[in-house]
């Protein structure tokens, strides 16, 4: 792991216990939270999510001024079931009609900039079970403490669904197919433990700015287009615990994949790193979970590459004339 990355994952980590409601409502001041879950046909676990942080952040601790869920073309209950919990619902293909509709997580994302009026807006996923209001106040808690953090990921263990053990890594679209090329293409972020990850807020003044992709590789695109706005002292990470949600198909995750490599390669381009394409870097960083966090594990993945064997003079003195 590069020095610069090092030093960043020891600066700009935190954990959820860090950050508690009432220290953070002595500093909101007169910062507006907005906090939207996107959701398609999630009735089953988005009126939990909803309810708790209603309960938690709204009632309790007066720190989130507004709750809103992106419905993204649901067939079941799931704008009914968040409306009842107290969150404000919005139709995805109803905001901005006058625009073509797109399809996509990063679509109703982008879409939710434009109905919600926090100053800082935080998202996650509508599909968390056993969901804890310390994944609002956690992410929270370095936009409200440092100003000159702009945007924070979250971290977390992730079991498997009927495993006994949590997973320190990330998902396998992460491991397999993510932190490949962040570490060789944008080692800087190599401390960042959960990319693709779908909890996180940022500023509005730096969300506004950002595009963002309509399909899976919305987190991606966005991490790589705040490190180049904010650069790497504004980009923070917090330690959330455990997360808990359905898993995808293989199949499901095959598309992903592609999204992501598609994303990845839009950002080596617009970034100007595809002309000359820099030398990537061999290193792997991944990440175990030890005693006082995550502990980053570097891994060398240099390949070495043989020519056509017919170049080799000993193998033409093998060769019958």
């Amino acid at each position: 792991m590069l020095a610069e990355a090092a030093e960043w994952l020891r600066r700009r980590s935190s954990s959820a216990a860090d950050w508690p409601a009432e220290l953070l409502l002595g500093l909101k001041g007169a910062t507006r939270v907005s906090v939207v879950l996107p959701a398609r046909d999630e009735q089953d676990t988005v009126g939990g999510i909803v309810s708790t942080i209603r309960r938690e952040l709204v009632e309790r601790v007066p720190l989130v001024d507004e709750i809103v869920v992106i419905d993204s073309r649901s067939v079941d209950g799931t704008a009914a079931v968040a409306a009842a919990a107290g969150a404000k619902v919005f139709a995805q293909d109803a905001i901005l009609p006058r625009l073509p509709c797109l399809s996509g997580k990063g679509e109703a994302l982008w879409k939710s900039l434009a109905v919600t009026s926090g100053d800082i807006v935080v998202f996650v996923d509508a599909d968390l079970v056993n969901f804890s209001s310390s994944f609002v106040t956690g992410l929270l808690g370095p936009l409200l403490a440092c100003p000159d953090v702009s945007y924070v990921k979250a971290c977390y263990d992730r079991p498997y669904n009927g495993a006994e053990a949590a997973f320190a890594g990330g998902g396998r679209v992460t491991e397999l197919v993510a932190r490949p090329l962040l570490n060789m293409h944008w080692p800087l972020l190599a401390g960042v433990v959960q990319p693709l990850g779908g909890e996180y807020a940022g500023r509005r003044s730096l969300l506004e700015r950002l595009p963002f992709m309509t399909g899976y590789g919305v987190e991606l695109g966005l991490l790589l287009d705040a490190l180049e706005a904010a650069g790497l002292d504004g980009l923070a990470q917090v330690d959330l615990g455990v997360r808990e949600h359905s898993h995808q198909s293989t199949e499901a995750l095959a598309a992903m994949a592609s999204q992501i490599m598609q994303t990845a390669w839009s950002r080596l381009d617009r970034h100007g790193l595809m002309m000359p394409l820099s030398s990537p870097s061999p290193e792997l960083t991944q990440f175990q979970r030890g005693s006082s966090g995550y502990l980053p594990l570097d891994r060398e993945t240099a390949v070495g590459e043989r020519p056509p064997m017919v170049e080799i003079p000993e193998y033409a003195l093998t060769l019958r004339p």
